[in-house]
C-alpha cells in the first residue's frame, strides 16, 4: 500500500487540536470525591454546608491551586441564603472554614449586604434575618455571590474608646481585600472585603498631643465601639471579632479562595421555577419561605438608578465633631 505524505503543516494542526482538546478537557475536569470526611459535614441544618456551595467552593479552591494562584491549605465558603439571626440571641452559622489537610471544618456566623432604601425611588434593602436581594452595583451595599481570592490586608485607625475607670484604647480594624471574578470582577472598586464586625460610632475630639494618632491640632476621634455581628454589612463579609482574628491570621500573606452563593444564575433558576417545573433549586427553605423570592440588581441597571438618587439627593457637607467635655 502506498502512503501518501501529508504536509507539515497539516500535521501541526492536527498535534495542535489534539492538545487544545486535551487542556480543555483538564480545565473542565470535574473535582475529585468529596473525602468522606468532609461528606459528613454536608446537609441543610445550621452548621451544615449544603452540597452544592460545598462543591463549588471546592472546585474554586483546587482550581486556584492547580493555576498557583493560591498555596493557602484552607478554603472559605458562605451561604447567603441562610438566616444570619436565628432569634433568641443565637446567629447562623453559614461561613464555612475547611481545612482538607487536617480534616477540619468549622462553620461560624457572618453578616450579609444590607443593601439600600433609596426612599421614593427603589427599595433594595435586607432585614437582619435573610437577604432578599443580591446585586453587583457600586455604592448598592448588596453582597455579590461568586469566586473570590482573598488579598492584602488592611489596618486602620478608627479612634478611641473607652475601656472604663477613664482608661480608653485605640480601636483598630484590619480589612482584607477581596478581589472577585465574573460578576464580583469589581469586588476592589467597591471595597469588598471581610473584617470584624465592629465599628466605632465617634461622636467627639479629644485632646490628645502625644498620641501619635492626633491630627495636626493634637485632637483624635473619641466614641462608642459597637459589636454587630448578627447585623448587616455594607456589602462585606464580616465576622465577629474573635473570629475574624483567626481568619485574618489564617490568610495574611497567604491568599486563599472564597466562594458565596447564590450567584444571579441561582436567584434566576429559583423566579423561574415559581412557574415551572422540574427540580427544585437550592436555596434555604426558611428564609425563601420569608423573602418570597430573591432578586438580583445587576449593575448596569442599578448604578444608573443609584447614581441619579445621589443628584436629586446631594449629601450635605460632613460637619467637623465637637470637642468632647473635660477635654
Amino acid at each position: 500500500m502506498r502512503l501518501r505524505s501529508v504536509p507539515l503543516g497539516v500535521v501541526a494542526s492536527l498535534i495542535l487540536a489534539v492538545i487544545a482538546l486535551t487542556v480543555s478537557a483538564r480545565s473542565f475536569a470535574a473535582p475529585p470525591d468529596v473525602p468522606a470526611w468532609l461528606q459528613a459535614h454536608v446537609g441543610d441544618s445550621d452548621g451544615l454546608i449544603s452540597q452544592v456551595v460545598l462543591e463549588r467552593a471546592r472546585a474554586l479552591y483546587l482550581k486556584k491551586v492547580a493555576q498557583g494562584a493560591v498555596r493557602n491549605p484552607c478554603y472559605f465558603a458562605m451561604d447567603a441564603t441562610r438566616p444570619g439571626d436565628l432569634g433568641n440571641g443565637v446567629l447562623g452559622r453559614r461561613y464555612y472554614v475547611i481545612c482538607e489537610a487536617s480534616q477540619s471544618f468549622r462553620a461560624i456566623p457572618s453578616g450579609h449586604g444590607g443593601g439600600r432604601n433609596l426612599k421614593g425611588t427603589v427599595n433594595f434593602s435586607n432585614g437582619r434575618r435573610c437577604s432578599k436581594n443580591f446585586g453587583n452595583a457600586m455604592d448598592s451595599e448588596l453582597t455579590a455571590g461568586g469566586a473570590y481570592v482573598t488579598r492584602e490586608a488592611k489596618t486602620s485607625f478608627k479612634g478611641f474608646y473607652s475601656t472604663g475607670a477613664k482608661q480608653a484604647a485605640a480601636f483598630l480594624r484590619t480589612f482584607i481585600q477581596f478581589d472577585g471574578e465574573g460578576e464580583a470582577a469589581n469586588a476592589r472598586q467597591r471595597v469588598i472585603g471581610g473584617h470584624a464586625a465592629q465599628v466605632l460610632r465617634a461622636q467627639c475630639m479629644r485632646k490628645n498631643p502625644n498620641s501619635s494618632y492626633a491630627d495636626h491640632d493634637g485632637l483624635v476621634p473619641f466614641g462608642k465601639l459597637v459589636d454587630y455581628p448578627g447585623g448587616r454589612s455594607n456589602g462585606c463579609t464580616s465576622w465577629s471579632p474573635a473570629d475574624a482574628r483567626q481568619i485574618i491570621s489564617m490568610v495574611k500573606d497567604n491568599p486563599t479562595t472564597l466562594y458565596i452563593y447564590p450567584e444571579s444564575r441561582d436567584i434566576a433558576a429559583v423566579v423561574a421555577h415559581r412557574s415551572q417545573s422540574g427540580g427544585v433549586p437550592y436555596w434555604n427553605a426558611s428564609c425563601l419561605k420569608e423573602i418570597g423570592a430573591p432578586k438580583f440588581w445587576p449593575r448596569k441597571t442599578l448604578e444608573p438608578i443609584i447614581a441619579q438618587y445621589k443628584t436629586d439627593h446631594p449629601v450635605p457637607p460632613p460637619q467637623p465633631l465637637p470637642i468632647c467635655k473635660g477635654s
